[in-house]
């Protein structure tokens, strides 16, 4: 009779154990990446009143005959099933797809975490809500364009460096539509005038202007001229009386000049060239803009670092793609910024508006400017056996022997064949119906395991009363 009252104490430990765990389970049913857990018993020591025997040639066997002293918990195990998932459109929050971890950073220790919840501090660090730094890899300084996948590190998508962008400076323009033959404009001294913004390698916005105006001199000819560069404050930099730069196209019909030749078929409209003389015209010429003394800048000159031979020392300006209409009243020609294949056409200063996070975790800035740049990825780390990381509170794991160790470097998401999710977080992975069904059968667990304590007790009463 002892030995089932401690069977019924035991039963009631570890059912009060499962409820605990029932309870927490319940309790984190809406936090964000919650685990729940679940508790299994197993049966404890036997006592064995009689070994069992084997059969002799008189007698057969008998089996052993053993008491059991009651239950206890084998195994309180996490369960890593993913959790539904919930659109914040938070751009900084973000779920893995799959088993992998995120890897935090707390007092120098990594931590793991399935909380996608991150933001930015005044620094520019991407943290959890606790202030825990988020690990991964930097952009390799040697090339803007990879990640340098060594030790992980804390990530600062929005420090300094990355609030803005570089400017670039202009290299292409070009010419696009029609030259009227008949336009009365183009015999005019004003002829027709076009514009063209272009930047310089300071990010600094100009207005070019240039006209076209009927060549005197050889049939199915036109002028092209740089009329005016003026800057935000409408002052023009090639001023012959008060401007500081110099312009000129390089390649021009007279040597270097500020204005140039336009030479089409007459028997088909064609564009023949540019510049140069008869039979050897080229498809563009060269703005070449230079300062007139050393007390300004030469802002529209820039030099590859580190040197490539891919200086720009002028702004390609491309007329192949114009054509002269022999009946059309007025001309249609455009001038426009950057070359025909989308590239040159130079930017301001970028000013970071937004961050995109693709699937592998690649953090982008996007600029103001047009300009998308690699500011790193998020790192992850995967365990052997996941379920044998240890809570320790914050929605944080750390490993233990049981888990697998941690490398120190982590791994690309990719290459598990998983995925991050921008603007989503994963929800707890608590079914409450199993919950509340796990609650009933404990409940009743424990209140059977009380009876075995109420009746063993009468039993003692009864035997006691026996010397009465």
């Amino acid at each position: 009779m002892m030995r089932s009252l401690y069977s019924g104490v035991a039963g009631l430990k570890t059912h009060q154990t499962k409820m605990d765990v029932i309870g927490n389970n319940i309790s984190n049913v809406n936090t964000v990446g919650f685990k729940a857990s679940q508790v299994l018993f197993r049966d404890v020591l036997y006592q064995t009143t009689q070994s069992a025997t084997g059969a002799s040639e008189n007698s057969g066997g008998t089996n052993a005959k053993q008491i059991g002293l009651g239950a206890s918990v084998a195994t309180i195990t996490v369960s890593h099933q993913s959790g539904s998932a919930q659109s914040t459109n938070n751009p900084y929050d973000l779920m893995i797809n799959g088993s992998s971890f995120f890897i935090v950073n707390r007092g120098g220790i990594n931590y793991f975490t399935k909380v996608g919840a991150f933001n930015t501090d005044d620094a520019g660090n991407l943290v959890t809500g606790s202030g825990d730094l988020v690990m991964g890899w930097q952009v390799d300084p040697d090339n803007p364009n990879q990640i340098r996948r060594d030790t992980v590190s804390a990530l600062r998508p929005e420090s300094e460096e990355f609030k803005t962008a570089p400017p670039e400076l202009t290299s292409k323009t070009y010419f696009s539509g029609g030259i009227a033959k008949t336009d009365p404009n183009l015999e005019t001294e004003d002829g027709v005038v076009k514009t063209v913004s272009i930047y310089d390698n300071l990010g600094n916005a100009y207005t070019v202007k240039m006209k076209v105006t009927q060549n005197e001199d050889i049939e199915s000819a036109f002028d092209v001229e740089v009329v005016s560069i003026t800057d935000a404050n409408n002052v023009n930099i090639i001023d012959p009386a008060n401007g500081t730069y110099t312009a000129t196209f390089s390649g021009g019909l007279n040597g270097d000049n500020i204005s140039s030749t336009i030479k089409f078929d007459p028997d088909n409209g064609n564009f023949e060239g540019v510049g140069g003389n008869t039979g050897d015209a080229g498809k563009t010429l060269s703005l070449v803009i230079k300062p007139k003394n050393d007390q300004v800048g030469d802002v529209f000159r820039q030099i590859s670092d580190p040197p490539t031979g891919d200086d720009i020392n002028g702004i390609e300006v491309d007329f192949s793609n114009l054509k002269m209409y022999a009946k059309k009243e007025e001309c249609d020609f455009e001038i426009h910024r950057g070359g025909t294949d989308a590239t040159g056409g130079g930017r301001k200063v970028g000013i970071l508006s937004d961050v995109k996070i693709d699937t592998s975790g690649m953090i982008y800035g996007v600029y103001d400017n047009g300009i998308n740049r690699l500011l790193g990825q998020i790192a992850v780390a995967n365990f052997i056996n996941p379920a044998g990381l240890e809570a320790i509170g914050d929605s944080l794991y750390q490993e233990t022997k049981a888990s697998g160790s941690f490398d120190g470097i982590g791994q690309d998401i990719s290459s598990t064949g998983e995925k991050m999710t921008q603007g989503v977080l994963e929800m707890s992975n608590v079914d409450l119906s199993q919950e509340f069904t796990e609650m009933i059968v404990t409940q009743r667990g424990f209140q059977a395991n009380s009876r075995i304590i109420t009746v063993s007790d009468t039993l003692i009463e009864e035997l006691v009363n026996l010397k009465r």
